[in-house]
């Protein structure tokens, strides 16, 4: 169970982690990796006590009082227009507040989410970046779940290829970066073990969970027309094109590095997912 704390009651806790994302993809994870590690944590979300909410700064001391490391994850992304200047003015925040120690969620060969770490880094914190790859559990916990449950995923990735990754590995990663020094001042690139298309993770879900799923290449028009119908940002189309020209198309060795072990494979998360029955499709 993650062990959380309230400085109301408790006074000033140091070693306290604030997971800023603690109910997202990685940072359930991590809390929850932290947690069982005995090392106090807050959860900093809109629900969590005190609340965090990255567009009400005034807020933020609340949050930090008594922490003394933070992981920082941005929602939606750290691609999106205003991210670096509000991750610039929390980390000058939490350093002012005595949270020094900043370990980073960014992604793989974006361009814009680096200007966000460079503002990270200027605030004079004791940073780790962890650039990581497209997730595995974006097929079950996050947008590509529909489409999955609907047996039709259409996107405009065309045959490009993502060395996807597992958020067990990222968030292994993670609290290793906020337990070790030595991790102080490192970028690690983290990536899945081997390059898959859009029909390759069609074909694994297949397997895994014996109906058909099929992979269908749209246009970037249309893609963008699917997005405002469901009123999500069009930005999210956007992220697409990091992996149509190929910039990510590489292993990273990062997990490697850092765990010394492998990163888990696709075919395994996708196995041990269709298990739990959350892609059952029932009548």
């Amino acid at each position: 169970m993650t062990q959380t704390t309230n400085n109301s009651t408790q006074g000033p806790a140091r070693h306290t982690t604030l997971v800023i994302g603690g109910t997202g993809k990685t940072g359930r994870r991590v809390a929850e990796k932290l947690g069982a590690q005995g090392r106090p944590v807050r959860i900093g979300s809109r629900s969590g006590a005190p609340a965090f909410d990255w567009n009400e700064p005034a807020g933020w001391p609340a949050a930090l009082e008594g922490v003394d490391r933070v992981y920082v994850t941005y929602y939606p992304d750290l691609g999106f227009p205003g991210a670096a200047e509000q991750v610039g003015a929390f980390a000058e925040a939490a350093v002012a507040a005595g949270a020094r120690r900043l370990v980073l969620l960014s992604g793989r060969g974006e361009e814009s989410a680096q200007r966000a770490e460079e503002a990270l880094k200027a605030s004079g914190a004791d940073w780790t970046v962890v650039r990581a790859s497209w997730f595995n559990q974006n097929f079950d916990e996050g947008f590509f779940l529909e489409p999955v449950l609907a047996g039709e995923i259409a996107l405009p990735t065309a045959d490009a290829v993502e060395p996807f990754i597992d958020t067990d590995d990222i968030a292994d990663v993670v609290v290793a970066a906020l337990g070790d020094e030595r991790h102080i001042g490192r970028t690690y690139e983290l990536s899945g073990p081997r390059l898959l298309g859009f029909s390759d993770i069609a074909a694994e879900l297949s397997k895994a969970t014996g109906r058909e799923i099929a992979y269908v290449p749209v246009s970037d028009g249309e893609y963008r027309a699917v997005l405002r119908e469901n009123g999500l940002p069009e930005e999210f189309a956007d992220l697409f094109t990091l992996i149509l020209d190929g910039r990510n198309a590489h292993l990273a060795g990062g997990v490697r590095e850092v765990l010394g072990r492998e990163p888990r494979d696709f075919a395994d998360f996708a196995r041990e997912t269709a298990a739990t029955g959350v892609w059952d499709v029932r009548s």
